[in-house]
């Protein structure tokens, strides 16, 4: 087994009298691409915020590289690259002089400095833009320099606070181009929070957060895997009395999200003919699929993401 280069164990916060996180563990092994996907509110930025030292848990323990957040801060930062939500770049100077500023907090000059920037430049596709003034950049490789920022002292673990937000899909798949090259190429761990189903399925796996709770862990394919089957979604006037009525008729129990009734099924595009025929006038829609990420994540809190 791969040595684990993050180590959370039963984490709890309390902001007062609210509970952020509440009992969340699990663990990450060196070089893997792991999300945390969740929605705004659900204990991903307070997780963040802990693993990166910049508040310590209210009980539980967070390891990164086998040093302790609480214990050991300062070593923590070595070995941790972080990208926040909110850009940290100072737009009036170039990508160059940021990187260089930000080699000295790191205790790096001369030389040393120079090569860390030529390298960690390269490694996001900068090497010809370290001239460029940032706030010239657009939003991608604005992101991208932050990427370099992060990478610039060799961390083995790239921590990632929702990183494609405010970015178009262009920019968005050129930044997660970068993180399979820096997982692949490089062997960097790279851990990263997003409400976004797209990105949790490019990571290698994703650990569903909600409501301060890990309710479930895996593979993005394992996951969906084990909904087994189909999902339908059908469109009523009254979906909460469809329901009950299907549950009589078929024995089958739903959900009413969103004024839909979501059903699991395995056949999907046999029995939907059936259902169909069953509630004549009853049903506006239906539409039905294999799993996604989403349907892992209602099948587990009963709501969806967004």
């Amino acid at each position: 087994m791969p040595r684990s280069a993050l180590d959370v164990t039963d984490l709890r916060h309390r902001y007062g009298d609210r509970e952020a996180l509440g009992g969340v563990s699990f663990s990450v092994p060196a070089g893997e691409l792991f999300g945390l996907l969740g929605p705004n509110g659900g204990g991903k930025t307070t997780l963040f915020r802990i693993v990166s030292t910049l508040m310590p848990p209210t009980s539980g323990s967070v390891r990164v590289s086998g040093d302790d957040v609480v214990g050991r801060p300062e070593r923590v930062r070595r070995h941790l690259g972080v990208v926040f939500q909110a850009p940290a770049l100072d737009v009036r100077l170039t990508v160059g002089e940021n990187l260089k500023h930000q080699g000295h907090l790191y205790g790096l000059r001369g030389q040393t400095l120079a090569g860390r920037i030529a390298d960690a430049l390269g490694r996001v596709g900068l090497t010809d833009r370290a001239r460029d003034v940032v706030q010239t950049l657009s939003g991608g490789l604005q992101r991208r320099a932050e990427l370099a920022k992060a990478l610039l002292h060799r961390p083995a673990v790239l921590l990632l606070d929702e990183p494609t937000t405010g970015l178009d899909p262009g920019a968005r798949r050129d930044v997660w181009r970068h993180l399979a090259a820096l997982r692949d190429r490089d062997g960097t761990t790279i851990v990263l929070t997003t409400h976004l189903m797209d990105e949790a399925a490019r990571c290698d796996r994703v650990g569903i957060i909600h409501e301060g709770r890990l309710v479930a862990i895996g593979a993005p394919h394992a996951l969906t895997g084990e909904i087994g089957g189909d999902v339908i979604l059908i469109t009523a006037g009254d979906p909460v009395a469809l329901a009950a009525r299907v549950r009589a008729r078929f024995g089958i129990a739903g959900d009413v999200l969103d004024e839909h009734l979501r059903i699991e099924r395995d056949r999907a595009h046999e029995f939907v003919p059936e259902l169909v025929e069953a509630f004549p006038g009853e049903i506006d829609a239906v539409t039905f699929g294999k799993p996604t990420l989403e349907d892992v994540f209602m099948h587990h809190t009963g709501r969806r993401l967004n």
